[in-house]
């Protein structure tokens, strides 16, 4: 009887448990750092943004001699 349980092939309901234990427990550290690279992410996409716009502006400047924010107030 012995040898026919140990043929089966299969997980025991405590290894599953186990693994699932695991899992939960690296998700509960790896979430909190994801959402922390996430807005260390889209700051940094603020500044790229941010420094296209001072060059598109400064290019604007070269080429008429006065800033595109001057254009509006004439």
């Amino acid at each position: 009887m012995l040898l026919k349980m140990r043929s089966k092939k299969g997980f025991t309901l405590i290894e599953l448990l186990i693994v699932v234990a695991i899992i939960g427990i690296l998700a509960a550290v790896a979430i909190p750092q994801f959402s922390s690279y996430r807005a260390k992410a889209y700051n940094a996409a603020s500044n790229a943004d941010l420094k296209n716009l001072k060059t598109g502006m400064e290019a604007f400047m070269a080429d008429n001699q006065q800033y595109p924010i001057g254009l509006l107030y004439q």
